[in-house]
């Protein structure tokens, strides 16, 4: 077999490359698995808390803020709710803007909730690198030692090959098992967001419409 000139030297880069991944690969996983545990964990203490409101009570909710007769009674409506502390302070704000025109409440009423989803977006983003690069990394963590391995077996060296598969076998399941686990609370966590920004939306929507009616707009 004819030998490229310069191969064995690219052949050699390459490995030990793909050789000097395996410790940081294996650091990575451990962080996620951590990573994975720690959220498992917050989020069923997230569901434990998690603040569960009807159909009825949001009803209720609306049609108190559409039709309250005065500014303090729209902010009394709001903090005697059992929605979110975080959706009172937007509509809090949002009633503290009622000396601005139409245009410019519904102007930072619309940028009060484009932060709160970019808040929530960030809030996912962790879970979905976990989601999307556990896999990878537990790929690469199969890969990586079986190179060494095989060429144990090639001279007959069983107990090395034995380790790398040992090797192999672990970083497999600990980066799918993290990505799974990530994966699931990414859906749960992505559900809860969306039916929260919906509420926060029709709630937002009730106080402008109760703002702009008193402003005769």
């Amino acid at each position: 077999m004819v030998s490229i000139p310069g191969s064995e030297l690219l052949t050699a880069t390459l490995n030990v490359v793909s050789q000097s991944l395996q410790i940081p690969v294996i650091i990575f996983l451990l962080i996620f698995a951590v990573f994975a545990v720690f959220a498992f964990g917050g989020l069923i203490s997230d569901y434990n808390n998690r603040k569960r409101l009807s159909r009825d009570y949001k009803e209720k909710i609306i049609f108190s803020l559409v039709n309250a007769s005065s500014v303090d009674e729209l902010k009394n409506i709001v903090n005697s709710s059992e929605i979110f502390d975080s959706q009172k302070e937007i509509l809090l704000k949002i009633i503290s803007s009622h000396s601005l025109s139409s245009d410019s409440r519904e102007a930072w009423a619309i940028n009060l909730i484009e932060e709160e989803e970019v808040a929530m977006a960030k809030s996912l983003e962790k879970i979905d690198i976990v989601t999307r690069i556990g896999p990878t990394l537990g790929l690469m963590g199969t890969l990586i030692p079986m190179g060494p391995g095989l060429a144990a077996l090639g001279s007959g060296d069983v107990s090395t090959l034995a380790s790398a598969i040992i090797v192999a076998f672990d970083t497999t399941v600990v980066g799918i098992g993290s990505g799974a686990v990530a994966y699931v609370i990414s859906k749960v966590r992505r559900r809860w967001y969306e039916e929260y920004s919906s509420n926060l939306q029709l709630f937002v929507n009730a106080v402008l419409e109760n703002l702009n009616d008193k402003s005769g707009l």
